[in-house]
């Protein structure tokens, strides 16, 4: 969650954003057509897909609806996020601030319309030193610069009263940070899984901060241009019927669920065992039922308040943006975030309603 999968090399959110204006006034070509391309990167969350692709799921029903859906891997998060924003995918694994940050702010109309699960511990402050994050003051502390993780870092610091002047932030690439953390020079990180366990591992360290206390705040989304989406809906039905055939595998408690989590695992480098701790780190919404309920809640609505005002005081809602207002957010029952008139990321969960009443 994500900056990555271990491949950053270093292309920040601010780069992104930095991609020529034809590159992103395009977006994903909107109209009819048979054939889509979806973008996934390694995480816990995400592994679903590569998943149903290799079990038949993807085929089974991209053939109900006569369409051919491409699943395929990217090794760098952020170029997933930047291929899908200049047109080369049609939609994204991504987390919800990234989404708005840089397809929404780069002016691709973006839609979520799957809401997959929030990190409920898979994002962390470990710490050689301090304790509390009241601790942190005064500190270096090591992260991707505008990922997640400095989201999360505000949020603590939040807590004790600090704020980011209290402390150094120093940029690392997530492929750097497990031997950044082994030095004796770095005390601080923050990371996400599964860097975040391996980390935890260092002796004398300590978790002084994660993402159970900032619940529903760090969301995984599956994403999709939002004009494609409006003239192919079969993609959209599709693509949920995929999803919640195979987190019905996912969390079925026998021999089938269990090698579906292995071979889940495996497809991210770790194991059975690994992958489960990761899922005991994040909150599922299995259901469409559960997972419409998340989205429709005025909860959301909060958090995405708290998502645009960190992205806006960061500079990640695009070069002289007047205020946090410039992308509108857009919700299930009409209410918007910001500017009505330049509604740039939707939460839709039109799709996930279909799935809970047996309409695909």
């Amino acid at each position: 969650m994500r900056f990555g999968n271990g491949k950053f090399g270093f292309l920040s959110l601010a780069g992104a954003l930095g991609l020529s204006l034809s590159l992103l006034a395009g977006g994903a070509q909107a109209e009819p057509k048979k054939e889509f391309n979806i973008a996934w990167t390694i995480y816990v969350g995400w592994m679903p897909w590569p998943y149903a692709a290799d079990a038949g799921i993807v085929k089974k029903w991209a053939d109900k609806y006569g369409i051919t859906i491409n699943v395929k891997q990217v090794n760098d998060y952020v170029e997933s996020l930047n291929q899908y924003t200049a047109g080369g995918f049609d939609g994204v694994t991504a987390t919800n601030m990234d989404g708005l940050t840089i397809p929404a702010a780069g002016g691709v109309d973006t839609t979520i319309m799957i809401v997959g699960d929030f990190s409920n511990g898979n994002d962390g402050i470990v710490s050689k030193t301090a304790k509390t994050p009241a601790n942190l003051k005064g500190e270096s502390i090591n992260l991707v610069e505008l990922s997640v993780s400095h989201y999360l870092l505000a949020r603590a610091l939040e807590t004790a009263g600090l704020s980011e002047k209290d402390v150094a932030v120093v940029n690392t690439s997530d492929a750097d940070m497990v031997a950044a953390f082994k030095s004796p020079e770095i005390t601080t990180v923050v990371t996400w899984n599964p860097l975040l366990a391996e980390v935890k591992t260092e002796p004398g360290s300590a978790t002084l901060f994660d993402s159970t206390q900032t619940p529903g705040e760090i969301i995984d989304t599956l994403m999709v241009n939002t004009d494609v989406l409006k003239d192919n809906p079969d993609f959209g039905k599709a693509l949920v019927g995929i999803w919640y055939e195979t987190m019905s595998v996912l969390v079925e408690p026998g021999e089938k669920g269990k090698a579906a989590r292995a071979a889940m695992g495996s497809m991210s480098g770790t194991d059975l065992a690994g992958f489960e701790a990761q899922l005991a780190a994040t909150k599922l919404f299995p259901t469409p039922q559960e997972a419409v309920a998340f989205t429709e809640s005025e909860d959301l609505v909060k958090t995405m308040d708290l998502v645009r005002t960190f992205s806006f005081d960061h500079g990640l809602l695009g070069d002289g943006a007047p205020n946090k207002d410039v992308v509108g957010i857009a919700f299930p029952g009409g209410q918007v975030l910001g500017s009505a008139d330049n509604v740039k990321l939707r939460f839709d969960a039109s799709y996930m309603k279909l799935a809970a009443d047996g309409s695909l």
